[in-house]
């Protein structure tokens, strides 16, 4: 049985990790656990508290490791910016006998602040407000950059095409065999 894998994602707003990982999912068929969407989906108007942050994270995790534990992929898009964060999904990876692939999406802060400050970043987010300048600089000033023993991917967020996507992470693309991966039903 071939093992499992969990992409995790580390970057500044606006540095393209739902690109990358809309891309990752559309290639290799792997879950798309967007928090993004999800913290919409369980709050309605979130207000991003630190309840509601443990909440929307237990649940994720949780769907992380159930399926990871029946044999399929994972593109779980957040922002890792804690190592903390990064470890607890190392063990949840380790204990349901998969591998992790830590993804360092990078572009110039610049051009990820005039991203994630921008009205359409908040529409493809799925979000009806966008994010202010003095959240971006809150949360780029809080990022634990990825460590060497991580052993993060550097991917440039300017280049995200489904061809940098598989040369930069030796992807095998997934055949399509018409049956829905679990995920997928449970989305639908």
């Amino acid at each position: 049985m071939r093992q499992p894998t969990l992409y995790l994602l580390v970057g500044y707003p606006g540095s393209g990790k739902t690109t990358t990982s809309r891309t990752i999912h559309e290639l290799t068929g792997a879950a798309h656990i967007w928090a993004d969407h999800e913290r919409q989906v369980m709050f309605g108007q979130p207000t991003h508290s630190p309840t509601e942050s443990e909440q929307l994270y237990t649940t994720l995790n949780t769907r992380t490791a159930d399926i990871l534990s029946r044999g399929e992929d994972v593109v779980f898009d957040t922002n890792f910016s804690f190592l903390s964060d990064r470890n607890k999904l190392r063990q949840i990876t380790t204990q349901a006998g998969a591998q992790i692939k830590l993804l360092w999406v990078r572009v110039a802060p610049e051009l990820a602040r005039e991203r994630a400050t921008a009205d359409h970043h908040a529409e493809g987010n799925g979000y009806d407000n966008t994010m202010t300048p003095e959240t971006f600089d809150r949360i780029v000033s809080h990022l634990e950059p990825p460590t060497d023993d991580e052993q993060p991917i550097l991917l440039d967020g300017t280049l995200i095409t489904p061809e940098y996507i598989t040369a930069k992470l030796d992807l095998a693309l997934r055949v399509d065999t018409g049956t829905p991966t679990s995920d997928e039903v449970a989305t639908a």
